[in-house]
């Protein structure tokens, strides 16, 4: 009856252990990502090779980033790592303004099936908050290894938000492919439409959807990832969508120090269909501002 007793209580103690490690369960994932830009898109055509090879240096700052995925059993926040500028490169006003186009720091509530996203677009603060997009998936039995985890494949149809500027590219691409193969001895043909379009944005389109890959290891048993990725059963470590990689290169289980996980506050508070006609008064406002000269010129 003593012996029983004493299991029984070291049984007691041991739950009450991994009750509290649960609930100071705690990890970090450093995510390497890199979007591709199709630059023979650039332009219309009209560019030089040298000025495209330009374009693309000050674009790589901006398609080639490192992000830092803190999270818990049920919450998040995914930044981009900070980092200090090259001797002498100081802050471009080219950085500056892609700056406000591109995402800011995340927290996803699994829990509460929400996703906030801190922005600042041209000196104002915002706080996006939507819903966790619902990403039916697909689980397949195929396997890769990543580090030191076994990871499985799933995939995913995704829509793609409209002012996505990483997905955007030249609109009717393929159809211009097509026209540029059957031109035959260097003839050209006389093409005005693109030098008179009053928004250079009209020649841009974004895909409504695109396929989504993701690599996941349920030795990680939480349902979390980088950006907006959730709802696999283990941590996302490797996402494919359009043209944009997202690969896990380290990770930290119960980090002595731990960051804290917490929900942002500060900002105007706003959906993503509120921000998107934000952005979109403010570039044709830009438009307004650099576009209205050249088309007085015309006359």
């Amino acid at each position: 009856m003593k012996q029983l007793t004493i299991t029984f209580c070291i049984a007691f103690i041991l739950l009450l252990s991994l009750k509290g490690s649960a609930q100071d369960f705690q990890g970090q994932a450093i995510y390497q990502t890199k979007t591709t830009v199709d630059m023979s898109s650039f332009g219309g055509g009209q560019m030089s090779d040298q000025q495209k090879k330009q374009i693309a240096e000050r674009m790589k700052s901006m398609l080639e980033k490192t992000y830092v995925l803190n999270f818990n059993r049920s919450e998040s926040t995914y930044k981009e790592e900070e980092k200090l500028d090259a001797p002498g490169s100081g802050s471009s006003p080219w950085r500056g303004m892609m700056s406000s186009f591109t995402g800011g720091p995340q927290f996803k509530s699994i829990k509460e099936d929400v996703i906030l996203q801190e922005q600042e677009f041209f000196g104002k603060q915002f706080l996006v908050q939507d819903s966790l997009p619902k990403l039916e998936w697909k689980l397949g039995s195929e396997t890769k290894k990543i580090g030191q985890y076994t990871c499985f494949k799933a995939t995913t149809t995704k829509s793609v938000d409209e002012m996505d500027f990483m997905s955007m590219r030249r609109r009717g691409r393929n159809n211009d492919d097509k026209k540029d193969d059957e031109k035959k001895e260097g003839e050209e043909t006389a093409d005005t439409t693109k030098t008179e379009l009053d928004n250079p944005l009209d020649e841009l389109e974004v895909p409504k959807f695109v396929i989504v890959t993701a690599w996941y290891t349920p030795q990680i048993p939480v349902s979390n990832g980088p950006g907006e990725y959730h709802g696999l059963p283990g941590l996302i470590l490797e996402v494919q969508a359009d043209r944009t990689v997202m690969l896990c290169t380290k990770i930290v289980m119960n980090p002595q120090e731990k960051e804290a996980i917490s929900r942002p506050d500060k900002g105007e508070i706003v959906t993503r269909e509120a921000y998107n006609a934000i952005m979109k008064k403010k570039i044709e406002e830009m438009r307004q501002m650099y576009g209205g000269r050249g088309r007085g010129r015309r006359n």
